[in-house]
């Protein structure tokens, strides 16, 4: 299996790369990771079935022409199995076919190639948004309001500067204000599936926010996680 570095469980912020075409991925990746995701890829249709079926993803994004076994056929083995993550497709092929194909099949997105990298990020916030039921892109809490495209923290006192975890980690809190969070899924969803994680650090940035926005900004549930504080 070769893949770029990359995350783990269904988090808001982890997306799965299907994707052969060595430099088209490594592009993907990049602008994925500097908007504020965290991104496993895989380059078979065989690791990118088994990655869907084992991991947890907020969207996909999926290649229809991969090797071993095609993006129609990984996407059918997925929506038989009762996968429903969000998957956009992607293809160089041409004609209607191939679309309504990838659709029938189960995909929620569509992009031909070549495509423009702010529609392909704009179109997956989108998707995430959807299925957390969150269709704004500014998110509030109290005084603090997430722009979510900006990727800026702001209070009733201006500005505050954030970190990338740190921003990921208040991301899937806010966007999940009510839930509880594990350490360890917190963990999996801001660190890369290849990367080493340790949910320890999870303490570090989640102390990092609290000294940022508040004290009693994030709760700890002792021995069960963290969620937001109430509002």
């Amino acid at each position: 299996m070769t893949g770029l570095v990359a995350a783990s469980g269904k988090k808001i912020m982890r997306i799965l790369l299907a994707e052969d075409d060595t430099a088209l991925a490594h592009q993907i990746w990049a602008e994925l990771e500097d908007s504020g995701f965290t991104v496993d890829h895989v380059a078979t249709g065989e690791d990118a079935a088994h990655f869907g079926e084992v991991e947890a993803y907020s969207a996909i994004v999926l290649d229809l022409g991969l090797p071993i076994l095609d993006g129609v056929s990984v996407l059918r083995r997925w929506r038989a199995g009762g996968i429903a993550t969000p998957v956009i497709i992607l293809t160089a092929r041409s004609g209607w076919r191939d679309k309504v194909d990838g659709l029938n099949a189960g995909g929620d997105d569509y992009l031909g190639k070549p495509f423009q990298m702010d529609e392909l990020i704009a179109r997956l916030r989108a998707l995430v948004r959807r299925a957390n039921g969150v269709p704004q892109t500014i998110l509030t809490h109290r005084d603090i309001e997430l722009d979510t495209i900006a990727r800026t923290v702001r209070t009733a006192d201006g500005l505050v500067k954030v970190t990338s975890h740190e921003l990921k980690l208040l991301t899937i809190l806010m966007m999940n204000p009510c839930q509880l969070h594990r350490k360890v899924d917190l963990a999996e969803g801001l660190y890369g599936y290849f990367e080493e994680r340790d949910s320890n650090t999870v303490e570090v940035f989640v102390a990092r926010l609290r000294k940022k926005l508040g004290a009693d900004i994030i709760e700890t549930e002792r021995g069960l996680g963290y969620r937001l504080g109430e509002a």
